[in-house]
């Protein structure tokens, strides 16, 4: 089944170029203010939380769009003062449970989520928040609900889109798609960051449908809107190396491994390296990401033992090691992905255990 393409040229936005850079201003400008804040009283402090709140949404974002770690954790680190210094103000816990969510802290987000209700927060966030912890944690008929209560009052691009992510969570492709579209069409800004992810979450969706070409399509329409949205592009590399282009892959890799600090790109180029034969490279990429893995799991475990448990399966080669990681996960969350993930994880090992003299 081939997926329909994104419409790239409609609606029209900012060039993603320019706004990349303003992205990087409009922080930069923030934590400038707010460390002018920080100097004075602490009612001084507290009237900053919007900003810091502002600050962190950005942060999360520009983490996302290039790849950034460093963003999520700066976020967080400016969260937890947040709530520090205003422990009852709902817009403070709201961003402080967004950024744990971001790192896969579930728990404590949704009783962030449950504080910041008790503070006055708006209802109509605070739902869309829990929504996004329920679908992350395999509760899908409960997220729906949530979703549809917020598209029922009123059905924005938001809450199409968060709808249409959903149902392709859920394997409904063909509503799905409906709601990629219909999302699209009442998308009214003029940032291209929204659209690029659309697109980009669009072509996750087919990617996991094995449709190389529809997925293709749209992580296309995602770089085309956002040059430099570097989870398109690592995609785009993933369908590279599935379609025998290592070569290509390697080149799509490369500047991701200087810009990123998220071990997975390392991960991929050292597979398409390998695969090249160039044998000698690929151990120290191989090594770079198994270093970075190490250091991640250790300080944010729920968000990334999945992703290195995929790892050590594959190019790690170290299935025990991944056995130890997909369980871990596993404890984390008990999502279908999860499963797969612990049972691909068991089979790698009894390979490894028939195998051995």
């Amino acid at each position: 089944m081939t997926g329909a393409s994104p419409q790239v040229c409609e609606p029209v936005t900012t060039s993603g170029t320019i706004a990349v850079m303003n992205l990087h201003a409009q922080i930069d400008g923030l934590a400038v203010r707010l460390s002018r804040t920080a100097t004075g009283e602490a009612q001084g402090v507290r009237s900053a939380v919007p900003q810091g709140a502002a600050l962190i949404d950005l942060l999360n974002l520009r983490g996302h769009l290039l790849g950034r770690v460093a963003d999520y954790e700066r976020a967080a680190e400016l969260a937890e003062r947040l709530v520090h210094v205003a422990p009852e103000d709902g817009t403070a816990l709201l961003a402080r449970a967004r950024s744990r969510a971001t790192l896969h802290r579930f728990a404590e987000a949704a009783a962030d989520l449950s504080a910041a209700g008790r503070s006055g927060a708006d209802a109509t966030a605070l739902d869309a928040e829990r929504a996004v912890i329920l679908q992350a944690l395999g509760c899908h008929a409960d997220a729906m609900a949530l979703i549809r209560t917020a598209a029922e009052r009123k059905s924005s691009f938001t809450t199409l889109g968060a709808l249409a992510v959903l149902q392709a969570d859920r394997g409904e492709v063909t509503e799905a798609e409906r709601l990629f579209d219909e999302a699209r069409s009442h998308y009214q800004g003029t940032s291209p960051f929204p659209l690029a992810q659309l697109d980009f979450r669009r072509g996750v969706m087919w990617h996991r449908e094995g449709d190389i070409e529809a997925a293709r399509s749209c992580y296309e329409a995602a770089r085309c809107r956002v040059p430099r949205y570097v989870p398109a592009l690592g995609h785009l590399a993933e369908l590279e190396l599935l379609s025998g282009s290592a070569h290509t892959a390697v080149e799509l890799l490369r500047p991701l491994t200087r810009s990123s600090d998220d071990p997975e790109y390392a991960a991929h180029l050292a597979t398409a390296l390998h695969t090249v034969g160039r044998v000698h490279e690929a151990k120290q990429w191989r090594e770079r990401a198994a270093a970075r893995y190490d250091e991640l799991v250790l300080r944010h475990p729920e968000a990334y033992a999945d992703h290195a448990a995929d790892f050590w399966l594959g190019v790690g080669a170290d299935t025990g090691r991944g056995l130890e990681l997909a369980l871990q996960n596993l404890a984390f969350r008990q999502t279908h992905r999860a499963q797969a993930l612990f049972q691909r994880a068991v089979l790698a090992q009894n390979r490894v255990a028939q195998t051995a003299p």
